[in-house]
């Protein structure tokens, strides 16, 4: 039996000269262990036979995610088995939204046949047909729809935003500002009495269901496809906008976002936060997904594969571990959300270990040799030159203005900051 003796050690650093070099090496070896371990594609659940239009979470169970198709059909998958557990024919055309319930024993699924369907989330008994609980028949199309997040409440938009008791056939009440096509409407999921909303005609508008009345609305230079809302801090949401950027604006000013994130090369089309409300994961018709953190303006992290296309739908998982997305060619991927982490039971040396070599990146991130291993990243080549293009459009622009402004009367030519040029005006 061998006793391990605890070994005295003196911090003093007097007495350990070459601490910073000797750590500065480890610190390197573990930025290069980082980037060879980063494999973060886990796998891909096929079985849909059109392209992935949305998904949702289940609140209650992780292994559990549901996807709807562009071809009507609505698919439960079990995560840990990777496999399909149910299919149904939800709609006619598209499945243009769908969440689930609070307490996680039914779901909602809205589509191009102007019909809001109530699903049960167990599979139905033998013998048993596969119906919907309800079926409410609206007057136009719905785009959307999201559930309250603690009572018997659900809101749907498409011309206006409906709010709908689960019991009624009828909205309770109908939200509009302006006339046109909503595409997304989200419930705040700490002050739950509150919406957001996009409207084509490049709005981003508030309300709040206890008046039924809009708060207040801001206009952007292009469309906004979608908002998400942070799970930790009730006033910030982002929105995936149509100019290749996504804005984290804060609720009470409007006036300017408070981060402006820009990476993508094409539109933005989903975005979705990790439970920790510290980043969130975008998707966008660039055929890539990329990870942001919440207070920077470029990516952590971009996935991609040669066989994905255009991606529609991004959730990331409640665990805080995983992150799937939906693409064009039919496929659900699953991601980790930190490339390079050991999945499975870690023993408590490897646990040390990987918080010391953590620690060590921390506090050489940024060392120039460390700071560029950690950032590289291997772009497809398409993506590649669109970076490099817009660069240069970007640098031509800001050309331009310094001549402009050079050659003007002193004040004619205003400094306009980034996260001022794409707001035209709050609307309360």
């Amino acid at each position: 039996r061998v006793t391990l003796v605890a070994v005295p050690r003196n911090y003093d650093p007097v007495l350990h000269p070459f601490e910073v070099p000797r750590e500065y090496t480890r610190a390197l070896n573990a930025t290069k262990l980082e980037r060879v371990f980063a494999k973060p594609f886990l796998s891909s659940l096929d079985g849909h036979r059109d392209g992935v239009n949305c998904m949702a979470k289940h609140p209650k169970s992780l292994s559990t995610v549901l996807s709807g198709a562009c071809d009507g059909e609505v698919k439960i998958w079990n995560l840990t088995k990777r496999q399909c557990v149910r299919t149904l024919q939800a709609h006619e055309g598209f499945v243009r939204g769908m969440c689930a319930r609070f307490c996680g024993t039914s779901f909602f699924t809205v589509g191009d046949d102007k019909t809001v369907k109530q699903w049960k989330m167990e599979s139905p008994g033998y013998g048993e047909e596969e119906e919907p609980i309800h079926t409410i028949l609206g007057k136009t199309v719905y785009t959307g729809i999201d559930h309250h997040w603690k009572e018997a409440v659900f809101a749907t938009c498409g011309h206006q935003v409906d709010i709908w008791d689960e019991q009624r056939t009828s909205p309770m009440c109908s939200l509009t500002w302006g006339y046109d096509s909503i595409s997304s409407v989200k419930f705040n999921p700490i002050e739950t009495y509150l919406l957001g909303s996009c409207a084509s005609d490049r709005n981003i508008v508030l309300y709040d269901m206890r008046q039924s009345t809009p708060l207040k609305k801001v206009i952007l230079k292009m469309r906004t496809n979608t908002l998400c809302w942070n799970p930790m801090e009730a006033f910030i949401f982002t929105a995936a906008n149509e100019d290749y950027n996504l804005y984290t604006f804060d609720m009470r000013y409007l006036a300017s976002p408070v981060m402006v994130h820009m990476d993508h090369v094409s539109a933005v089309l989903d975005v979705d936060y990790s439970p920790t409300g510290k980043e969130f994961v975008s998707a966008s018709f660039d055929k890539s997904i990329r990870i942001f953190p919440v207070d920077k303006g470029h990516s952590r992290e971009v996935y991609h594969t040669k066989r994905m296309q255009h991606v529609i739908t991004v959730k990331w998982t409640s665990d805080n571990k995983y992150i799937l997305c939906g693409s064009d060619e039919m496929n659900i991927r699953l991601w980790k959300a930190n490339a390079s982490e050991k999945l499975g039971v870690l023993a408590p040396r490897e646990k040390a270990a990987m918080n010391y070599n953590q620690k060590l990146k921390e506090k050489f991130q940024y060392h120039p040799q460390i700071k560029r291993i950690a950032r590289h990243r291997h772009l497809p080549k398409s993506i590649f030159t669109q970076v490099k293009e817009q660069r240069i459009m970007r640098e031509a622009r800001r050309r331009k203005e310094q001549n402009r402004r050079k050659h003007s009367k002193p004040g004619s030519v205003p400094v306009v900051s980034e996260k001022k040029k794409h707001i035209v005006a709050v609307v309360k």
